[in-house]
């Protein structure tokens, strides 16, 4: 039943996806914002930094970034402006190793990281000063804000408010797949070249953990989950992290509001990341899959500063709260 048709018209010249994922990361400015951090020491000897905004509603959002990003992404600045803007107190979780110190552990994050996220909502739950909780995901924070709601199922009911989450790869085998492509060559070197920046020093602080002079000859997403993520994190191997990490398999057990705005043109998503027939069949999740965006793209200029997807999630928050 949600399958909602709210359009998207991309302003002229940005019919490209590639210009519509890129141009966001170049041109757009966001200023930096005031945020407050606070560091959430963990269990395991580890921690997560928080980074906070607007305190003080009793309503709080918690934004999970993307790969390779954090809270000062200029796209996680724009959801955080929105957000405030729209009375939310505004939680940034930055992922362990993503917050411009690198973590204790040689584990860090992943796609399926839905147990950090855990943390977070059950100490903001413990605090008892928001009546509210929102979630909001970007790309692999989306796959994680998506998979930690199917693994609660009704128990989110009551602790979750609403979700939403932006250009999210539900199949992450198909989207690994997808971003080795040759027309994403651009996209996969940058990310690539990032992962293997970390995973240097991170090999540095734990020799003989990994054999590290395997490090240079990773080309892609599967290659590096094969190496590092799946064996570092619990997981058979690649394709073991794949299964059992895809969001896309576990949309049907959401029971709370969830938006997920998909852009069609995405050149990071294959068809099995827009789940219309769960849509159809659901009472939760609601999807939009406009036919242009690009990759957490959505470019509007309208005069308030505000992208689309903002917009859009900003507005299916205010709906859920009545």
């Amino acid at each position: 039943m949600p399958l909602l048709n709210t359009p998207y018209l991309a302003p002229r010249g940005f019919a490209s996806p590639h210009i519509q994922t890129v141009f966001p990361k170049l041109r757009r400015r966001v200023r930096a914002l005031r945020y407050r951090r606070e560091r959430l020491e963990l269990a395991d000897g580890d921690f997560l930094d928080l980074d906070w905004l607007a305190e003080g509603a009793r309503a709080v959002s918690i934004l999970c970034h993307g790969l390779e990003s954090s809270s000062n992404e200029t796209c996680m600045r724009g959801l955080a402006r929105a957000l405030a803007h729209g009375g939310h107190t505004v939680l940034a979780l930055n992922f362990r190793g993503c917050g411009g110190e690198a973590n204790r552990l040689l584990r860090s994050y992943h796609a399926g990281v839905s147990e950090d996220l855990a943390l977070v909502v059950e100490e903001l739950s413990r605090r008892q000063a928001w009546e509210r909780i929102f979630l909001v995901g970007v790309s692999l924070g989306g796959n994680v804000v998506l998979k930690y709601l199917g693994e609660l199922g009704a128990r989110a009911q009551g602790r979750i408010a609403a979700a939403a989450a932006i250009s999210v790869p539900c199949d992450l085998a198909g989207s690994a797949r997808q971003i080795a492509a040759p027309a994403n060559f651009i996209y996969l070197k940058a990310f690539m070249d990032s992962l293997k920046r970390k995973l240097r020093h991170k090999l540095r602080r734990w020799p003989g953990s990994l054999e590290a002079r395997a490090v240079s000859g990773l080309r892609n997403f599967e290659d590096f989950d094969e190496f590092y993520t799946a064996p570092v994190h619990g997981f058979g191997h690649a394709a073991d992290y794949y299964r059992r990490c895809s969001s896309a398999s576990l949309l049907a057990e959401l029971r709370v509001p969830t938006l997920l705005i998909n852009s069609r043109d995405d050149p990071f998503l294959v068809e099995s990341c827009f789940p219309f027939a769960v849509a159809r069949a659901s009472r939760h999740l609601h999807l939009l899959a406009p036919d242009s965006g690009g990759h957490v793209g959505f470019v509007q200029f309208d005069g308030s500063g505000d992208y689309w997807h903002e917009r859009q999630v900003v507005d299916f928050f205010a709906s859920a709260e009545g």
